[in-house]
């Protein structure tokens, strides 16, 4: 028999130590788990706040790249915008200068034809004056597109006197059939005299030269109107007297050519401007 609680010992007797080995090896079983368990939580820890401060960097740049992105989108649509403006600016100025081109054409050929007409006009004239322009009896100029025919009173009038001759007919019939045909022109008829003045027995009737410069003038601009087919619109009578002489009035010959008729065959102009077209024959 044995007493309670103890066994045979089959190896000589108990080994005391044994259970506080095992409490050892247990406590430190735990502890190393313990130990590596807590390393565990550290490193996942430490994993978990770098991956949390990756994700922070990540969503800055995020915040960033967008901010960037619009930023960059924005001064692109300004550039863009710029660029259309000015492309729009440019094809303003172009379609300007084309029609300035066009307008300019236009006026050029507008130009070259009323020069055309201008030449033939001119041409014309003189064909139909020949024999007096030969003569010395009637000048014909043109300059600045204007044609001017000046005859001298002799071949109209006769001395003194305010009312067409024959002969003075007949030059205008001729003359009338050139001026008839022509168009977008004013004709301005002028009468001018030398500084003497009015015999006495023309004082009655033309008490000074201004009389008989207009009544002369009036009486040419209605022949050229009733008899010879010019538009009466287009026709102008003025006087000037002796005030613009185109030659000296000392000599025969200057006085000779002081008394004339001129006519002036202008452009027409607005209306705003033909008082300066008129001014502009005045001023002859």
């Amino acid at each position: 028999m044995y007493a309670k609680g103890t066994a045979p010992r089959r190896d000589g007797g108990a080994k005391p130590w044994l259970p506080w080995l095992v409490t050892a090896l247990v406590v430190l079983f735990s502890g190393a788990v313990a130990y590596l368990g807590y390393g565990a939580y550290s490193a996942q820890k430490t994993r978990a706040v770098e991956a949390e401060k990756a994700a922070a960097e990540a969503r800055a740049l995020t915040v960033s790249t967008e901010q960037a992105r619009k930023t960059l989108e924005e001064k692109l649509a300004e550039q863009l915008a710029a660029k259309d403006q000015k492309l729009s600016a440019l094809e303003d100025e172009r379609t300007r200068l084309s029609t300035e081109r066009e307008q300019l054409q236009q006026a050029v050929q507008e130009k070259d034809a009323e020069l055309a007409r201008l030449k033939a006009t001119y041409e014309d004239i003189e064909q139909k004056l020949k024999a007096e322009i030969s003569d010395g009896e009637i000048r014909l100029s043109q300059a600045e597109g204007r044609i001017q025919v000046d005859l001298v009173d002799k071949i109209l009038f006769d001395s003194g006197e305010a009312a067409l001759t024959e002969r003075g007919n007949e030059v205008l019939t001729r003359l009338g059939a050139v001026l008839a045909k022509v168009e977008n022109r004013s004709i301005f008829v002028s009468g001018h005299t030398d500084d003497a003045p009015p015999s006495q027995r023309l004082a009655a009737t033309y008490p000074t030269n201004w009389e008989l410069s207009v009544a002369r003038a009036v009486n040419v601009v209605r022949f050229l109107g009733e008899k010879a087919g010019v538009p009466p619109s287009r026709l102008v009578a003025a006087g000037h007297a002796d005030t613009k002489p185109v030659a000296s009035n000392a000599t025969p010959k200057g006085r000779a050519r002081n008394r004339r008729i001129e006519i002036l065959l202008i452009p027409d102009l607005p209306a705003g401007k033909q008082g300066e077209t008129k001014a502009a024959a005045d001023s002859r």
